[in-house]
């Protein structure tokens, strides 16, 4: 697979852009609020104008929480389907947000609908970033039991790209919630070793093992500095880098 082209000074031709559902919740305690969704998409739209090609994949925690179901007596597997549709949601509000501002969008679900997305096709899939449209991986890996952190790699993993990006709430990862702790120390770099012993909570330990099989970048970084995205793709800004 070709290394896609960026505009030059570009650190990653392209790259896998996880963010929460509850991003997408802004300051609600529950859905979708809508101008955060356009100021995300904006965020998206000022790094493909860079060039780079951009994949997504967004949780459902704002409308279903396959573990939160569970632990309240639904059964598992049940509990993470519907989380899964949740995220098909998701992405469709962002793919409409995306669209209303001109930028081409495909929302393919790893669980087949055809009347409202494709299916997961991994050759069909690179064809639409090929062609400079922003894919969003919907539904999670297809299956009960694996986060959307894990299809987030996986699908890096599939696609080729060079980093995942991990959109939170904070610039970056700490040894502690720095929330909660003014003493809290944010690392620069951290090893995938380190991530998993330490339990910093970048992911979960089936995602950040995964990535360290295949080499794969995780950037941590917050997504409410406006312009962030764009910034740290030209080689600024603030965000820790987990590797090998």
């Amino acid at each position: 697979m070709s290394k896609p082209a960026a505009e030059p000074g570009v650190k990653y031709g392209r790259v896998m852009l996880k963010i929460s559902g509850e991003a997408l919740m802004g300051n609600q305690g529950y859905g979708l609020h809508p101008p955060t969704v356009v100021r995300i998409a904006q965020e998206v739209k000022a790094v493909h104008e860079m060039g780079v090609e951009v994949c997504m994949v967004i949780g459902g925690g704002n409308i279903f929480r396959g573990l939160q179901g569970s632990a309240q007596g639904m059964e598992r597997t049940t509990a993470d389907y519907m989380g899964m549709l949740a995220t098909v949601m998701n992405a469709l509000a962002m793919q409409s947000a995306l669209e209303a501002i001109g930028v081409f969008t495909r929302v393919i679900s790893a669980i087949p609908m055809d009347q409202v997305c494709e299916p997961y096709i991994r050759r069909r899939a690179v064809r639409h970033l090929e062609k400079k449209r922003v894919c969003i991986f919907a539904a999670g890996t297809g299956n009960p039991y694996f986060t959307t952190d894990t299809a987030a790699t996986l699908r890096a993993s599939e696609m080729g790209c060079e980093a995942v990006f991990k959109g939170t709430k904070v610039d970056g990862v700490y040894d502690k919630d720095p929330k909660k702790h003014a003493d809290a120390r944010r690392y620069d770099r951290v090893s995938y070793d380190e991530a998993l012993e330490k339990h910093l909570g970048v992911m979960d330990a089936t995602a950040i093992a995964l990535a360290r099989d295949n080499r794969l970048p995780i950037i941590v970084f917050s997504l409410d500095e406006p312009g962030g995205f764009r910034t740290i793709l030209s080689g600024n800004g603030t965000y820790t880098r987990v590797d090998g």
